[in-house]
């Protein structure tokens, strides 16, 4: 399965790694997920990671960069033609639609309105957990 996964869920994963976004980290982690990037949403990781409140570790998260950098698939995006509600937002549904991803996951779906996304479904954390669940029972019935 190849995602982009907005910010906010990979640092809801890290600070709360039995609930459905930790899931998601986990998939991610385990490989199991490809990730999708390009260089502005990886130095977005990186610059909210090291936010103070958060108390990651500098080590950890240096661990989590150097994974994500080698085992990412990386994007060359075209700017989109619309403005998304938040700005920041755009890298994440640019390289969705550059990768062809199979779906954007974020906590903030109001974030992506469908008009701009070009087919790219914008999932929930659970709502992955949840095709991903879905899936892998129907790859065990054949």
């Amino acid at each position: 399965m190849r995602l982009v996964v907005d910010t906010n869920v990979l640092v809801s994963g890290l600070l709360t790694p039995f609930g459905v976004c930790g899931d998601t980290v986990r998939l991610i982690t385990s490989g199991a997920i490809t990730l999708c990037v390009d260089g502005r949403i990886l130095f977005k990781y990186e610059e909210v990671l090291q936010r103070p409140r958060f108390r990651f570790a500098p080590t950890e998260i240096g661990i989590l960069m150097a994974y994500l950098n080698t085992s990412s698939e990386f994007h060359g995006a075209t700017p989109l033609l619309q403005a998304l509600p938040d700005s920041d937002d755009a890298p994440f549904l640019e390289v969705a639609i550059a990768a062809h991803a199979e779906a954007l996951v974020t906590g903030n779906a109001k974030h992506f309105p469908p008009q701009y996304c070009r087919n790219i479904p914008i999932l929930s954390p659970r709502a992955l957990m949840d095709r991903w669940r879905k899936t892998k029972e129907t790859d065990h019935v054949h």
